[in-house]
């Protein structure tokens, strides 16, 4: 079979062809790019009630207190079931606290779900600072399985001096976990183990 001539419009449709691939595995990438970019953004800015990340307590510990409420959700297709220990509680600005969260798998079978959060009024999840928590991290659990989550966190004594944060009084961080894709299993995993003496 002879190669057929290089003409201008086949050249016009390789081109074309490698273009449109290039455009898709550019837009995969930023795909996957625009998750940890977004969260990066959030977590330095506050922006979204996204909460910030503190090593160590605060110097201070105020008079002033603020009610901190606890919302729990899981996503579409999550058979878990997720709760705050507490619906509510009252803290000291720059106290440190740790509540938990629990969470049962109601199934028959293992799930992994990973958890984002957020803070309600979006303009103060700069001042609320987590220490410790479970967000972001694949967690899986067995069938019926029960896990308490301890959350880590504090106000930042900083929120007295915003304007928005004087007349503040009450605060709601909120959680929802989302399912994860199952990682799949080798194929040798699958198949039924053979007996000893056999082929």
């Amino acid at each position: 079979m002879t190669a057929q001539p290089d003409t201008p419009l086949r050249r016009r449709d390789k081109i074309v062809a490698v273009s449109c691939g290039l455009l898709v595995a550019m837009m995969v990438g930023a795909a996957y790019a625009a998750v940890p970019l977004y969260d990066w953004f959030c977590r330095v800015t506050g922006f979204n009630g996204t909460t910030q990340v503190a090593t160590s307590a605060p110097g201070a510990v105020l008079d002033r207190k603020i009610t901190v409420r606890f919302d729990a959700n899981t996503g579409p297709g999550l058979p878990w079931r997720f709760e705050p220990e507490q619906r509510s509680i009252e803290v000291r600005v720059g106290e440190v606290v740790t509540v938990n969260y629990l969470v049962i798998n109601e199934t028959a079978r293992p799930i992994t779900a990973s958890a984002a959060y957020n803070v309600v009024p979006l303009n103060m999840g700069a001042y609320f600072q987590k220490i410790n928590c479970f967000c972001f991290t694949e967690q899986t659990l067995k069938p019926g399985e029960k896990r308490e989550m301890p959350v880590v966190f504090y106000i930042d004594p900083a929120i007295v001096k915003d304007a928005d944060g004087a007349e503040l009084n009450t605060i709601t961080l909120s959680y929802t976990f989302y399912p994860q894709r199952e990682p799949a299993r080798p194929v040798a995993d699958s198949a039924p183990a053979k007996r000893p003496g056999s082929i």
